[in-house]
């Protein structure tokens, strides 16, 4: 089953870029274990590929189970030779909005249990002096604006980790990849799994446009996932690997809009930051 191809972890595998991942692996002669929440959505393409698909349940907020379904990982398929973190969702809310326990929340789904995952496949990948992480961010992980504070907050943070990461196992061959998407056919948008923090008047106008665009933006978003696994696949196969990968001529706009945005303000203010230092003897 894994003499030849790869070994997969892919988190959130039901459906979105995690499923498209799956698929792309499975084509190409590797074996996945996808887990999810509610493993019974990959049961079709476990029935369809019973030889390299395993679905099992895990809730990334619960790291326990995190640690139970990774020990039993390596356990029985001895490595794992890509770790795909990508369950998540999205939240739409103002600063003012989102309460303590729903960004505590969103935290442990897209920071506290990738981290934990990360750490727990990590030793073996160093001592095999291989592996690749994939962390699944967004290019709102290097900006963001009015309703989705806390959701750049968590890519932020897991961007920043995953930085950090890159540069602490690159000379254990270990390549990490942080990738940005923009807008991709995805269930993100989709009715129940959008998480809305309960509104204020004050910020009607102003974040009333985000709400409106996630509730109405569901199945128009002009990502394929399909071409986001090749194209993730095709950087991890790379022989110099980005650190960061952005999907989608939207997300591509906006980091480049964001990247002159933030030199031109740098530029402006250079004189004053530089004059903070102590005076030259």
């Amino acid at each position: 089953m894994t003499e030849n191809g790869k070994v997969w972890l892919v988190t959130g595998a039901t459906s979105g870029f995690g499923r498209a991942i799956t698929e792309a692996a499975i084509d190409a002669g590797d074996t996945v274990i996808g887990t999810a929440r509610r493993p019974e959505g990959l049961a079709e393409l476990v029935a369809t590929h019973p030889r390299r698909l395993e679905a099992i349940a895990l809730d990334v907020a619960d790291g326990g189970r995190i640690d139970a379904v990774a020990a039993n990982v390596l356990a029985r398929y001895g490595r794992v030779d890509v770790l795909v973190n990508n369950a998540g969702r999205t939240q739409v809310g103002a600063f003012e909005e989102t309460t303590d326990d729903e960004l505590r929340d969103l935290f442990e789904l897209h920071v506290f249990g990738p981290a934990r995952l990360t750490r727990a496949v990590l030793p073996h990948m160093r001592e095999r002096g291989s592996g690749s992480i994939v962390n699944i961010s967004s290019f709102g992980g290097q900006l963001s604006f009015a309703g989705f504070s806390a959701y750049s907050a968590t890519k932020a943070a897991l961007e920043q980790l995953s930085e950090a990461l890159a540069d602490e196992v690159a000379p254990f061959g270990i390549k990490v990849l942080i990738v940005e998407p923009g807008s991709f056919r995805t269930n993100l948008f989709g009715k129940g799994a959008a998480y809305f923090s309960e509104e204020h008047p004050a910020y009607a106008e102003k974040v009333g446009a985000t709400r409106k665009l996630v509730r109405d933006g569901d199945g128009t978003q002009p990502g394929d996932p399909a071409k986001a696994a090749a194209a993730i696949r095709l950087a991890l196969e790379a022989e110099n690997t980005p650190l960061r990968l952005a999907l989608g001529g939207d997300a591509v706009d906006f980091l480049v809009g964001h990247l002159d945005s933030v030199r031109a303000e740098l530029a402006t203010w250079e004189e004053v930051s530089r004059a903070t230092e102590f005076d030259k003897r």
